[in-house]
């Protein structure tokens, strides 16, 4: 008996972890992100925003407890009187559009009693690119103790000086594959630049927010100021000139591009992402103008080959494959093009080898 009311009175005082979320109209998805994480909260607590759908029935039959809150423009203020709801030492923050795919409980144990930080998830985001699927991975403070709260309109931030600490629990994230959130947010982001001109996050996420429905005149001018004032190891500085330089190039302002690409270039190119982007970027420099600037032509397999060499590196946000088999088979393309079909063949498996369709197809082509 003794050993029965000592592991009670161990298990009364672990750490108690809740799942926080705010909601409106998620019967799509609800339903698989509460059954993902069956055995890794305690408690789910959830604010609605107005669902006119089945959302609360879905979260009512988890057994979540589900609080009606009034919208108001605002998603800190909601997320934080979901927060005012909880009554966990530690909360993990999910949209309904995101599910574990790796991890548990008693992988995140030793964090949940032992550590005074931040937790960081992985989350892998599919997006559509060039009518393809392709996955951005992020590492994003979701998991807090009881008392640390959000501010911000939109893309809301934790508000916490407390050390950051990457945990291994990986979330997939479907929501960029949905229409209207550009449209949602944007008048959003607007009033938050209003308040804060020179916010550089708010900057960068209305930049690239006007880049992803192609306004790309209206981002640059959100980019440049960006670029302007910003702090060169602020944790979103590479993803900003990274979409920045994408933007510059489909507004084939090429010598822009190629300048801050050679100021940038000592700090970020450490990155596989990067050295795929200048892959890139010297490929549609010459073929801008191809007398011009021919002699770019060998940092199109130079950028791709370092982008081998740094591979896909644990910790390092940005778009999955950059480090392998996407910059491999934009290899494969190159010396295809060149000429040179046993390297093409070469990097067009290494891609294929995992599992990318584009170069599976090119290599039955060229058999």
């Amino acid at each position: 008996m003794k050993g029965y009311y000592t592991a009670k009175l161990y298990k009364l005082m672990m750490k108690t972890l809740n799942l926080v979320m705010i909601v409106k109209n998620e019967e799509r998805c609800l339903a698989r992100c509460l059954t993902s994480i069956k055995g890794l909260v305690d408690d789910i607590i959830i604010a609605d925003t107005g669902s006119e759908d089945s959302t609360k029935q879905i979260a009512l039959s988890f057994g979540a407890k589900v609080f009606d809150y009034v919208w108001k423009n605002d998603f800190s203020d909601a997320r934080n009187f979901a927060l005012s709801k909880s009554d966990s030492d530690w909360n993990l923050i999910l949209d309904a559009d995101e599910y574990l795919t790796h991890g548990s409980r008693q992988d995140i144990s030793e964090f949940l009693e032992n550590t005074d930080a931040l937790g960081t998830i992985q989350i892998k985001s599919a997006y559509i690119d060039d009518n393809d699927i392709s996955y951005a991975i992020g590492y994003i403070t979701r998991l807090i103790p009881k008392g640390v709260y959000f501010s911000g309109k939109i893309h809301e931030q934790v508000k916490s000086k407390l050390p950051l600490s990457p945990i291994p629990l990986i979330f997939d994230h479907d929501g960029y594959l949905m229409p209207n959130k550009a449209e949602r947010n944007l008048p959003i982001l607007f009033e938050e630049l209003e308040h804060y001109p020179n916010n550089c996050y708010f900057l960068y996420q209305t930049a690239s927010t006007l880049k992803n429905i192609n306004r790309f005149e209206e981002a640059i001018k959100y980019f440049d100021k960006f670029y302007a004032i910003a702090n060169n190891s602020s944790s979103y500085y590479r993803a900003c000139i990274i979409q920045y330089i994408y933007t510059l190039i489909e507004f084939e302002s090429f010598e822009k591009a190629l300048k801050i690409l050679e100021e940038v270039t000592p700090i970020l190119q450490k990155y596989a992402d990067f050295n795929f982007l200048c892959g890139i970027f010297y490929m549609k420099l010459i073929l801008f103008d191809i007398v011009k600037y021919q002699n770019y032509l060998p940092l199109i397999e130079k950028s791709y080959l370092k982008c081998l060499e740094i591979g896909e590196v644990p910790l390092h946000q940005g778009v999955y494959g950059c480090g392998s088999f996407k910059a491999a088979y934009n290899l494969g393309t190159w010396y295809e093009s060149s000429g040179n079909f046993a390297l093409a063949k070469k990097y067009y498996k290494l891609s294929a080898e995992s599992g990318y369709k584009v170069a599976v197809n090119r290599l039955k082509q060229l058999k």
